[in-house]
């Protein structure tokens, strides 16, 4: 899967945290990745000073490393969410 780095595919990214039961925030912080993931309160936080590419590279790998209830996306947001999923395990 290539990633896209434009506004929407940003917006495609938002939508699956929006459909989860995780929590997708922007806030400043001294991240060393760029994004903390809080594993057992479902809070995912990214940097929001990074540029487009930046917030594209933290949403995708914080989805290929969490797990989700596919069952609350709707069936776009869960072809997307698969197919990044599916990328880990091919690498």
């Amino acid at each position: 899967m290539e990633l896209k780095y434009t506004r929407p595919f940003l917006n495609k990214l938002e939508d699956i945290f929006a459909e989860s039961d995780f929590v997708l925030r922007y806030e400043k912080g001294n991240f060393k990745a760029g994004y903390c993931v809080l594993k057992d309160m479902k809070v995912a936080v990214v940097n929001k000073y990074f540029s487009l590419e930046g917030k594209i590279n933290c949403l995708y790998d914080i989805l290929r490393t969490i797990t989700l209830d596919e069952s609350l996306l709707s069936e776009k947001n869960r072809q997307l969410y698969q197919n990044i999923c599916n990328q880990e395990r091919s690498n």
